[in-house]
Parts: structure tokens; sequence; C-alpha cells
């Protein structure tokens, strides 16, 4: 049996004890904490997302804080997506990238009250870049990590759980947009946003203290949706076509070459981080390799992610790497993620990729699969 031993170094959430009590059997590390990955039944969790609501701790999506007179200016230069429009209550999808252009992060970026931003991070330490920048340059900024905790209600059915938790004018909250509010005391920002294709909101809990509590009475206003635990979906991701930082890609993959090219504004006078080597991209026709699908033959019985990326061939030379492999439920087929040379996309060609079950031929198809 494989064990993990919790440290001061290894941090759990504030609503590790209600996913324990709730079942928890599978667990990962992400951004240096312990993140549920599974309650037994994977089946009944993607059915929860796709079909109910579902609860998922997902405080390991930290927030890395800039605030202070130069918090703007700041949050600009860590973003390669021009943000001179932001206001207070929106969030932006955006990718941070080095000076080569390769992307470091793919967060979502909240404007709040009081001069502050939000990244809301995948697994980096994108908190040490921004301090480190941050002092280089000489801004009037505080770079810190807040008390916040993101708990996620995704699936058909959150709205309603939004609606009776918080009332009816949540129903009018958009896409990436927020609230600063509270339940019953508990202090929250509250977003429509989540890691999945199915609609849900992120309650950012703003003391871990009291991380059980708001766990507790998510759950008993859902119990009336039959609301249960999960967490971020494999499956229902991969259909979705939905970039997993550090996973779907290469360390020296660019922001096109991960989906994220309508997130990058280049033709700007807004500077950013990577913005000459992005612009080189562009003018040199744009990027080598592609984030696609790929449709599969054969059956798969391997129901976790890839532990690590394998090679995409075609005739004998490798031409991209896969990223994740499952058995669609709802297409009712074998679907994947993978890098591919453009060259071989653009052709419409079949490739050949390695699985869990051996050689496969597959075709290439655009994202999202659904």
């Amino acid at each position: 049996m494989n064990r993990i031993t919790l440290s001061p170094r290894l941090r759990t959430t504030p609503f590790h004890e209600s996913t324990v009590a709730a079942g928890a059997t599978d667990i990962s590390i992400y951004n240096k904490m312990v993140l549920p990955l599974s309650f037994g039944d994977l089946e009944a969790e993607y059915d929860r997302l796709i079909n109910g609501v579902a609860i998922w701790d997902v405080a390991v999506e930290r927030q890395v804080q800039i605030s202070g007179p130069d918090a703007h200016e700041a949050a600009q230069y860590f973003t390669s997506r021009d943000i001179s429009n932001i206001v207070e209550g929106q969030g932006k999808y955006v990718a941070m990238c080095d000076h080569d252009g390769n992307i470091l992060n793919d967060p979502v970026l909240m404007k709040l009250s009081g001069n502050r931003y939000w990244f809301s991070i995948a697994d980096n330490d994108m908190i040490l870049w921004c301090k480190g920048i941050a002092a280089e340059k000489g801004w009037d900024v505080e770079v810190t990590e807040p008390d916040v905790s993101p708990l996620a209600i995704q699936g058909p059915k959150a709205e309603d759980l939004a609606a009776d938790l918080f009332g009816e004018h949540v129903r009018e909250i958009k896409l990436f947009r927020f609230i600063e509010t509270d339940l019953d005391g508990i202090p929250l920002v509250l977003c429509r946003s989540g890691w999945s294709k199915q609609g849900g909101f992120e309650l950012f809990l703003q003391d871990g203290s009291r991380g059980n509590e708001l766990w507790d009475k998510v759950v008993a206003a859902g119990e009336k949706y039959d609301i249960g635990p999960g967490a971020p979906n494999h499956i229902e991701r991969v259909e979705s076509g939905l970039l997993s930082y550090g996973g779907d890609h290469t360390p020296d993959s660019n922001p096109f070459e991960v989906g994220m090219g309508r997130y990058v504004d280049t033709d700007t006078d807004v500077d950013y981080i990577g913005k000459a080597a992005l612009q080189k991209v562009v003018a040199d026709g744009g990027p080598r390799r592609l984030f696609v699908g790929l449709n599969v033959e054969g059956e798969l019985t391997e129901a976790w992610p890839l532990p690590e990326r394998t090679p995409v061939f075609q005739n004998g030379e490798q031409v991209g790497t896969l990223a994740a492999i499952v058995h669609s439920h709802r297409l009712g087929r074998t679907i994947g993620l993978a890098q591919v040379d453009r060259a071989v996309v653009e052709a419409n060609e079949t490739v050949e990729v390695q699985t869990p079950d051996g050689n496969k031929s597959a075709t290439i198809q655009e994202l999202p699969f659904l």
C-alpha cells in the first residue's frame, strides 16, 4: 500500500475533515496540498456532475494576491492578455508566461475591491515569480497568499443550489463574474466559475477556520438536489477540452500551443512578460504544435489519468505527445488530448498513440468533443 504522510510542508485544506468523513478514497498533491480525487465511485461522481450537482474541495486552487497602488500595473505585466478594461467583480482567464513566451500558468485573474487582484492559479509556485519580479520592478505592491480556499459546486443543478443559499440574484451573475458576500456570517467571494463545462460556482472561503462549517451548510442545502462529493472530473474535462496546466503540454509550450490563443493579445500597447516572444510566434506564421482531440480506436480499460505524457507517432516518427485518454460515457468511444505538430493536424492525417492497452490508431479533431 502506498501512503502519504502529512506534514507542515504538505498542507490539508479547510475542508479536509469533511472530505474524509464523506469517504474520500484517492488523493493527489497539488500546490503542495492534498487534493481529493475520488470518493470510491467514479461513475456516480461523473453522473452527479453531468446530471445533478457535486461539491468539490478545490482549495488547492491557491490565490496570489497583488495589492497596493501599483497593483494594476503589476497584474497587467504578469498577464499576456490586455486587462485595461477589467472592472471590480470581473474575472478573466489569462496566461502567465516567462520571457521566452512559455506558459507558466493559466489562472483566472479576479479584480476585487480595495485595489486587489487575485490570480487563482494552477499547480505552480507563481507567488515566488510574482514576488521576485515585483521587487525587481520596484512596484508599490504587496504580493501575498491570502486566507482564501475555494469550494466548488458544479453541475446543472448548481445554480438552483446557489440561489437557495444566496438568493435569486445570483442567477444574474455571468461567467467569471463574482460578488463579495457571506453565508450566515462566513465571508466569501461567490464566482460563477469552476473546472468543468457543466456550469456552477466557486465559493472562495475567506476564513479557513470555517471550512467544515461551510461544507456542512452547502451539503444540507443541497440534499434536495441529491448533492454528493466529487472532484475535478478527468473524463468530463477531456470531453470538454479543458487544459490541465502542467499535464497537457511540454515545458516549452506557448499559449498558442495549448489552445489559449484567443486569450493572448499581441497587437496591443500594454506591456507584459513574454510579449516580444509571442509577437514573434505570430509573425513567424503561428505555433508549430496544436492542442487537439484524438478519437482512438478500441476500448480503454484504464480509468485514471496517464502517469506521464506518451508519444504520438506517424510513420514511425514522433509528431506529438498524448496527455490524456479516457472512455467517454456520453460519446461512447475512446478519446484523448494531445499536442501534435501543426502540419500533421492541418493535413488531417491518422496517427498512432501509445495507450495503457498498447498502440492504437487515432484520428484528429478540433476541441471540444462536446
